[in-house]
């Protein structure tokens, strides 16, 4: 009897093993075979370990060199043209990259989660083929070693929810062509054991745009239930409750229903259904998106909860959602504070939870460890609510007595004292921020915090590299300069090192795309700035050049949105502590000479909940949180704000309530696609549109970001117009950035010389 699984496990291993070797290959310093030999060690210890933890049912197919999404284009032969001759791991890496030849894949955020997937882009014209060779491998691999699977797949309707057509029309009518290629995967399925398991996920149905595909649900996996007794089924869905899918899946031939509990509690009105339809449930309890110990006794109380309405034999307890989005152990925490430790919970210590949940849950005679586990865990969770170290009575009562949700003067009033004061041009360059992570700077903040280095030779090294970025931006003629943000291990964790209640790790990474890691901090209590935290640097970079520098800080709603938030107060008050803990900051910048100062809001829309009716509250205190951080900013200090991979239409309008003077904005990938809603709406601000892709090591050509800034003139006109890359540089090498933004400057500067 199967009595446990989770929905998914973190692919880039426990010291990052996939990312090191992935730019070991990209650089060509090992050839595919031995990045191939590094995968096939990571998944068998990956399955093991799984194994050895007490898990029942593993998953194959949820490890992948990039993203699972476009794994699943390769899986159906959805390749776009322009890669058309290309091969095996040349293809795979240039849709996902771009290559000299083609510019990569538009890349967005997985729903509303900090990893991003790459958009599948199809065609009437297209000719699908299956290529099955990936799934057939790991799970002959897996079954080498005796481990029992699922292969877990991206269900149709959910991956052509998230595609987009070349000629702009609905990808759900490709269903057609999409879904024999499922039919003829699932026959071959059959073929590999008496019986296989199969994960389907199909999140879009946690979702109010699921809602309008429900009426071809049933007939998809009716014809999918009827290829093979041997195939279990399960269709899976995460992140918010999925009731209306629910209703239909039951009167459907699938194995087993996996609902997330965490995010979506609602899905308990399901319940009944599932009953009625004899079907099992795997039981989303643990939670995949965050870091905190299980409460085992508070789940224990759902999962009975749960088993009022199912048979126990019909339940599986199983994570909310996949493990991709947690750390992958607390092995190598050696510096934590040992009380903030013990509430921590990764991807492997979330193993031992679903496994000792299951015990307690199945299992009557518990053993004498089992029952210190549940004692210990109980003695943990209780010290963690009276714990001196989250509660900060100053805070609170700041937070109580001290808003303020707007500037003093409109932004026509501060517009024109801006640009008096700053005198820059039309069509003004800039950057996003942030420059190479060089090696020596890594390794001089790494020494710096291993005390190798004492703090007058690590401030030197930042010190040398600020002077090289402004001398560099000056030679390419840049309009308005940053700093590079040498000091920056991460644009979150950086100001979570600095904020009273914030914790962080040492190896607690997460992947955001490809090799791309991020180390989340961790917010455990209530949240205070004790003292300045980029002052010193912006005012040595300010004193190195006659041109403006812009002040570099992450927003409030952002710094909630990327770290691993406390789930004992509401996140809306965690984020005005935070804001006010940034209107701080703006406040002492603009008093030491710092003119524009750049608020990056990057996952304000990646908070956004999938359902419409829990939006507005979301949407009113991230907005009220973001003008409380920002209004402590003078006239004449330039508020800019910079968001990433963004579907726009729907918040333009909270867009303009932020008040921002000028909003960045990714759009290299899509054209002026995005742009035209800001001129529908009649926008006043000014906007800088990203013109050329920095998540591909392409250099473009002054012909190709011309062309570009001339579809963004198509909608807005020069005078509300900044010039900039994508997003911030830090992921780039110096030779990539300094020709891309010499050939940008030159771009403009052919433009602005053009007549009117």
């Amino acid at each position: 009897m199967i009595k446990n699984t989770v929905v998914g496990y973190p692919r880039i291993g426990e010291q990052r093993e996939l990312k090191k070797a992935l730019e070991l290959f990209w650089n060509k310093e090992i050839d595919f075979n031995h990045l191939e030999e590094k995968a096939i060690e990571l998944k068998q210890r990956h399955w093991n370990y799984q194994k050895n933890s007490g898990i029942d049912l593993i998953s194959t197919n949820d490890f992948s060199y990039y993203d699972n999404v476009l794994d699943t284009s390769i899986l159906l032969g959805a390749i776009p043209k322009r890669f058309k001759d290309l091969e095996n791991e040349e293809l795979y890496f240039a849709m996902a990259r771009g290559n000299k030849n083609a510019v990569a894949m538009e890349m967005t955020k997985w729903f509303n989660t900090n990893y991003h997937y790459i958009v599948p882009e199809l065609s009437i014209e297209d000719e699908y083929k299956l290529n099955s060779s990936k799934i057939r491998k790991e799970y002959q691999e897996a079954k080498q070693l005796g481990i029992k699977t699922k292969i877990n797949l991206i269900g149709p309707l959910t991956y052509l929810s998230l595609a987009k057509r070349i000629d702009g029309k609905d990808c759900i009518e490709l269903l057609n062509k999409i879904k024999p290629l499922y039919v003829e995967l699932l026959k071959e399925i059959s073929t590999y054991d008496d019986e296989v398991f199969v994960q389907i996920d199909e999140p879009i149905f946690a979702t109010d745009k699921g809602t309008k595909l429900l009426s071809l649900l049933k007939n998809t996996y009716d014809d999918f239930c009827q290829i093979s007794s041997s195939i279990k089924i399960i269709v899976t869905t995460y992140f918010d409750h999925s009731n209306e899918a629910t209703k239909v899946l039951v009167h459907t031939p699938v194995y087993a229903i996996g609902l997330d509990f965490v995010s979506g509690i609602e899905n308990l009105q399901s319940l009944e259904l599932i009953e009625k339809s004899n079907k099992k449930l795997f039981a989303g309890v643990v939670n995949g998106r965050n870091i905190w110990k299980n409460d085992l006794k508070k789940t224990i109380s759902l999962l009975n909860t749960i088993s009022n309405f199912i048979k126990k034999d019909n339940i599986v307890i199983s994570t909310s959602c996949s493990l991709l989005h947690v750390p992958y152990t607390l092995k190598y925490e050696e510096k934590l504070d040992f009380e903030i430790k013990s509430w921590l919970s990764f991807a492997n210590e979330k193993l031992g939870e679903v496994s000792i949940l299951s015990k307690i849950f199945f299992i009557k005679n518990l053993s004498d460890i089992d029952k210190k586990v549940i004692k210990l865990n109980k003695e943990i969770n209780e010290s963690r609510k009276h714990s001196n170290k989250i509660h900060d009575i100053i805070t609170q009562d700041r937070i109580k007595n001290n808003f303020k949700f707007s500037r003093n003067e409109s932004f026509e009033e501060r517009i024109k004292v801006q640009k008096k004061l700053l005198q820059y041009p039309e069509l003004t360059t800039t950057t996003i921020g942030s420059f190479p992570q060089t090696q020596e700077i890594r390794k001089a903040r790494r020494e710096y915090k291993n005390n190798l280095i004492d703090k007058s030779s690590y401030e030197n090294k930042m010190k040398e590299y600020i002077d090289y970025s402004i001398k560099i931006q000056e030679e390419i003629g840049l309009d308005i300069l940053v700093h590079g943000e040498p000091e920056r291990n991460d644009m979150v964790e950086y100001f979570g090192e600095q904020l009273k209640g914030y914790g962080f790790s040492q190896n607690g990474w997460v992947q955001s795309y490809g090799s791309r890691c991020v180390k989340p901090p961790f917010i455990y209590g209530d949240i205070s700035r004790p003292k300045a935290m980029t002052v010193t640097w912006l005012k040595y970079a300010q004193s190195k050049t006659s041109k403006v520098v812009k002040g570099m800080l992450t927003g409030p709603v952002t710094i909630l949105n990327w770290s691993f938030v406390r789930d004992d107060k509401e996140k809306s008050e965690v984020a005005s502590q935070i804001a006010l803990a940034i209107s701080d900051e703006i406040d002492d910048l603009q008093k030491n000479g710092i003119k524009i100062i750049q608020v990056d809001e990057a996952a304000f829309k990646e908070g956004y909940p999938l359902r419409d009716e829990k939006r507005v509250t979301y949407e009113k205190w991230a907005l009220e949180s973001f003008k409380l951080a920002v209004s402590s900013a003078e006239a004449k200090t330039q508020i800019h704000t910079h968001m990433c991979y963004s579907n726009f239409n729907d918040i333009i309008k909270t867009i303009e309530s932020m008040d921002a003077d000028v909003i960045s904005i990714e759009t290299a990938r899509s054209g002026n696609k995005l742009l035209k809603i800001f001129a529908e709406v009649g926008y006043k601000q000014e906007v800088g549109p990203g013109v050329y892709d920095i998540h591909s090591p392409r250099i473009p050509s002054v012909e190709e970001i011309e062309k570009q800034i001339k579809l963004l003139l198509e909608v807005l006109p020069k005078k509300q117009l900044w010039i900039n890359p994508d997003c911030g540089l830090k992921t780039r090498k110096w030779e990539e950035v300094i020709p891309s933004l010499k050939n940008m400057v030159i771009a403009v500067n052919k433009i602005r010389q053009e007549k009117r």
